[in-house]
């Protein structure tokens, strides 16, 4: 009897991450999405703890699991709530490294137990949940240190043959323990353990800073693959499920973001673009001076548009001004105008970050713009006003094939009749690269924080 209502559990569990996942895809119900999922797995926690008994053997150590489940909530809970939207993408990378961390942690326990009979598929599925685990969690943790600023991109001559001999040795080490070959393996695994922490080190450090959404998209598969690793170990369909899950979304991501940027993964990771600060200043983009506008001028324009596109970036984060955005939104679409928003797949620090952003200020999800749909309708707006972007509209993607990000598509702002940039100086963007876009004959520069600008610019808008 407890067998089956403890498998109806985990079919519960299973079931509600597959229907969370699928509400998570439109801001409409993506937090009913997420609880959902999370109720799933709270009854696959309950069933576990209090009808899983394997080989007849009951929990003894209730007061401490209970324990770490409502620490754990706590932290949770509370990180989540008072975190910052532009700490956002830190917050995913800890997170995301702690469930790698767990992952590597079951791993280390159950080899102790299951070294002796040697079973290979058993051996297999620890060590791999090992490696990943571990380079998901160091890996995550240089992403988080990188995002937040604390650490700097940097790479040695030769880091990445280095990298690939300390793989080679991992694989190596860990086809011997699985075949057999190693009497006494344990030391072996400790080896392979450090190796695996060093290689995810490696690995993240020397990515530049542009390439990050895609490296946390990465890292975020490769704990799920992980996670998977301890389900088919433990034969626990929840885990499975939610492993596979987590893996394969990830590894979409990733390959969907590796063609936004028109850049193979193979490339990201070797090419550390955006790693290095290029020149800077208006003689890097050999295009010479730039134009200002006045607030008034571009309240003017703006409300006597007939179409105005708003192009959010990372500078609209900082400024925590998605609420202000949204306002004169509204403000313009009382005053008749056609607002819509251009949203560029890899704008922000993280997969999604402007989405999540326009969505906490109840942005309406029919008003964003991917890519294709939005570059169709620059041409017929007669204003767009960017907002802190940078890197994703840079015109030297298309016609300078000496920079960096040349090839990737971008959002072609400068179709418009009038592009307005709001920036709080003409630093480059996150991949250190100056941008043509601010010297173009119909792009004017409205310096200033974004919170600030948008409230003024609302206020002269409703005055028209």
């Amino acid at each position: 009897m407890q067998t089956n209502i403890l498998s109806l559990c985990y079919l519960i569990g299973s079931v509600s991450f597959i229907i969370g996942l699928k509400m998570l895809s439109h801001p409409a119900t993506a937090r009913k999405g997420n609880l959902a999922a999370a109720a799933g797995m709270a009854i696959a926690i309950a069933g576990t703890l209090f009808l899983y008994r394997p080989a007849g053997i009951e929990f003894h150590n209730f007061q401490w699991i209970g324990s770490a489940l409502i620490i754990g909530t706590v932290i949770g809970s509370v990180a989540a709530r008072k975190v910052k939207m532009t700490a956002m993408p830190e917050m995913v990378s800890l997170f995301n490294g702690m469930g790698g961390l767990c992952a590597a942690l079951i791993s280390i326990v159950e080899f102790g137990h299951i070294a002796q009979d040697h079973a290979a598929m058993h051996v297999l599925s620890i060590i791999a949940g090992m490696i990943i685990g571990s380079v998901s969690f160091s890996g995550s943790m240089i992403a988080y240190g990188k995002l937040s600023g604390k650490i700097t991109d940097h790479a040695f001559r030769g880091q990445h043959i280095f990298n690939l001999v300390i793989l080679f040795v991992i694989l190596v080490m860990s086809a011997l323990i699985v075949m057999g070959y190693i009497a006494v393996p344990i030391f072996i695994f400790c080896i392979i353990l450090a190796l695996s922490l060093v290689y995810g080190i490696l690995f993240v450090l020397p990515i530049g800073g542009a390439d990050m959404p895609v490296v946390i998209s990465l890292l975020n598969s490769f704990t799920g693959i992980a996670t998977a690793c301890a389900g088919f170990l433990y034969n626990n369909p929840v885990m499975l499920t939610g492993g596979i899950l987590v893996g394969s979304a990830g590894a979409i991501l990733t390959i969907l973001m590796c063609n936004a940027m028109n850049r193979s993964l193979k490339n990201v990771l070797i090419g550390s673009f955006g790693g290095a600060k290029g020149a800077s200043g208006p003689a890097a983009g050999g295009e010479g001076a730039y134009k200002e506008i006045s607030l008034n001028d571009a309240a003017m324009v703006m409300g006597y548009a007939h179409k105005v596109i708003i192009v959010p970036g990372y500078g609209l984060a900082v400024a925590q001004a998605q609420h202000a955005c949204h306002e004169l939104e509204k403000s313009l679409r009382e005053n008749g105008v056609e607002v819509k928003y251009a949203i560029h797949p890899v704008a922000g620090r993280m997969p999604g970050h402007m989405n999540v952003l326009l969505a906490e200020a109840d942005v309406s999800y029919d008003d964003l713009l991917e890519l294709e749909p939005a570059n169709e309708q620059f041409s017929s707006a007669d204003v767009v006003l960017i907002l802190g972007a940078n890197d994703v509209v840079n015109p030297a993607a298309e016609n300078d094939p000496a920079s960096p990000i040349y090839g990737m598509p971008i959002l072609e702002v400068g179709k418009a009749k009038l592009v307005i940039v709001n920036k709080r100086s003409m630093r480059p963007g996150y991949a250190g690269i100056e941008n043509q876009l601010f010297f173009l004959p119909n792009t004017s520069m409205l310096f200033g924080d974004a919170k600030d600008v948008l409230q003024q610019l609302i206020s002269q808008v409703k005055a028209l």
